[in-house]
């Protein structure tokens, strides 16, 4: 692990201003005053690890990640505890995460100890940036987003030889507006996020980018989030715009698609089917065909559906929507649905213990 050099901002905001994005954060509109930076370049590997004010990049129009889209992200969220202090949620399946996305997109492998200094040096210097919860029911947080971009200045079809990696933070409040309520998804047919071979399993700009035409698509249906099948046949369940999909049977299965090279590994998901089991339920991960989910929703033995993320945590699915035909869930959160989540945030919150390692403190009060 590398020490982080701490370079503060001259100017920080205004304690009266800050207090008042946190009061009503949003998600992903405001950030805290300093960021993370680790530069790489080919002769010199990883190096000038440091803590800097937040401010605009500068770039090369030439540089690497404007042409061919060469780079990658995660998120994680920083959660302020009773006693003040400041903790975070499995960082290590994030720092193994980014560096198998890096590897698919042919950018170096940051060190995983390096990844976790990075956040705990931002958090430590920026902890009045973390909401306080003002009760159970208020989901406040820090988002952080690190981020790996290839900056050399070159127009040619190779690895870049230079990257830099940030971490930026927002206050956050819910992802969704107007509290814990079923949202409608949309079946896409016409757009695929990705395929074997490609780069879903990624968390690379490339993937969001691609599901934005079906996500108006889902928008111009009346629909909050996308749903889309695999590439090949059209025919399996994958994943949803930014979130994992899961369905709970009343025989008390907890049903997702596994992961493969198209569907993300998600930290949210990989939580809820471990903690499955404690709460009565029987993880099961394998290929769901959307006919399966139709029928055995019809038939109700299908019972609940929600999607699980870091940003939304776990949202329950209302309805499935297509051109030909709706998968009505009720307009009622599920009781095995809202246990789950429940149990989730009571952990990363720290009202409950969860199983050893999987909150790492960040800062003290």
């Amino acid at each position: 692990m590398t020490e982080f050099q701490l370079r503060k901002r001259q100017d920080p905001t205004a304690p009266a201003l800050r207090q008042a994005v946190l009061e009503n954060p949003g998600f992903g509109e405001y950030f805290s005053d300093h960021m993370s930076h680790v530069r790489y370049t080919q002769d010199q590997g990883w190096h000038a690890h440091e803590v800097i004010p937040y401010g605009p990049l500068t770039l090369d129009p030439a540089a690497a990640v404007l042409h061919y889209a060469q780079e990658v992200f995660e998120g994680l969220k920083a959660y302020r505890h009773a006693d003040g202090s400041v903790w975070t949620f499995r960082p290590e399946r994030n720092a193994a995460r980014i560096n198998r996305s890096a590897e698919r997109l042919a950018l170096p492998q940051l060190d995983e100890a390096d990844f976790l200094e990075s956040i705990r040096a931002l958090v430590s210097l920026d902890r009045d940036w973390v909401p306080t919860p003002a009760d159970s029911a208020d989901e406040v947080s820090l988002y952080l987003r690190p981020f790996m971009i290839a900056s050399e200045s070159f127009l040619g079809v190779r690895a870049s030889h230079e990257v830099d990696y940030y971490v930026i933070a927002s206050p956050a409040g819910a992802y969704f507006s107007g509290g814990i309520k079923p949202v409608s998804i949309w079946l896409t047919e016409k757009v695929k996020r990705s395929g074997q071979g490609g780069t879903g399993f990624a968390k690379c700009g490339g993937n969001y980018a691609a599901s934005l035409a079906a996500s108006a698509e889902a928008a111009d249906s009346g629909c909050q989030q996308v749903m889309f099948t695999d590439a090949a046949t059209s025919t399996y369940l994958e994943e949803l715009g930014g979130m994992n999909l899961m369905l709970v049977t009343k025989d008390g299965e907890l049903l997702t698609p596994p992961v493969s090279e198209a569907i993300l590994d998600g930290v949210t998901r990989r939580s809820l089917l471990e903690l499955a089991p404690q709460l009565g339920l029987t993880p099961v991960e394998r290929p769901i065909e959307v006919a399966e989910w139709r029928d055995r929703a019809a038939s109700g033995e299908i019972v609940e559906a929600f999607a699980c993320g870091t940003a939304a945590v776990i949202t329950p699915i209302g309805q499935l929507k297509s051109k030909d035909y709706t998968i009505d869930m009720g307009e009622e959160p599920g009781e095995a649905t809202m246990k789950l989540r429940s149990t989730l945030l009571d952990i990363q919150y720290g009202r409950a213990e969860g199983p050893e390692g999987w909150m790492v403190k960040l800062a003290e009060s």
